[in-house]
């Protein structure tokens, strides 16, 4: 997996999340970020969209339809749900070998692999749009550690918007470990909104991370209540 890195920036400074998959320091973030109020009518210079955002479709559903199925039946699957009742809930694949245990709050499912390799799956209520929402959630993953890199990739579920975030965290560069995020804005019929993610870590350098995280953040199915 090729991931930013910027383990030889100075802990003081940390990194920012970067769309285009360049991760940079905070201080140079400040260096870019002093520049006059955008003009409301310069749309050419508003930059490119978030990567994975669609537009939100609010059509009517039955109750318990199933908005989303998994392309290929997974040999093992979870369903991850929380106690909110207005909440979707999803299946997700499991790698075999993983053992799946309950969640609590906004944790609709935790799962362990071997080699420390651990993921969670979280639903969480959102008032904030598709791209407000995943830039919450991806500064939230680069709060985690002092040194941290991500990429943001689009991931769209279908119909939804979605994203992919591959990162490191890095308390000293001895000790590493690298994330692969899935997460997907879900809109249901009692006018919420929904973050879900899915989220996989491991030391770094673990053989098998690749190969279990590719099954673990493949698209999942979701079910409205």
């Amino acid at each position: 997996m090729l991931v930013p890195m910027c383990l030889a920036a100075v802990l003081a400074s940390g990194c920012i999340r970067a769309d285009d998959g360049v991760a940079i320091t905070s201080e140079e973030a400040v260096a870019t970020s002093v520049a006059a109020p955008p003009n409301p009518d310069a749309t050419a210079d508003a930059g490119p969209a978030a990567p994975g955002i669609v537009a939100t479709s609010r059509t009517p559903i039955p109750p318990d339809a199933v908005t989303c199925t998994e392309p290929v039946k997974p040999a093992n699957s979870t369903v991850a749900a929380v106690s909110d009742a207005a909440a979707p809930k999803v299946a997700i694949a499991v790698p075999e070998g993983w053992t799946t245990l309950p969640g609590s709050g906004d944790v609709g499912a935790r799962m362990r692999g071997p080699d420390g390799m651990s993921a969670t799956v979280t639903i969480a209520k959102t008032d904030l749009d598709p791209a407000e929402a995943f830039t919450h959630y991806a500064d939230r993953v680069m709060g985690e550690s002092a040194v941290a890199s991500v990429s943001v990739l689009p991931a769209k579920l279908c119909g939804y918007s979605g994203q992919k975030l591959m990162g490191v965290w890095a308390d000293t560069p001895q000790q590493s470990v690298e994330f692969l995020d899935r997460i997907a804005h879900i809109w249901t019929d009692t006018n919420n909104y929904y973050l879900v993610a899915v989220h996989v870590q491991a030391p770094s350098g673990t053989d098998e991370f690749d190969a279990a995280s590719a099954v673990l953040i493949s698209d999942f199915a979701v079910v409205i209540p």
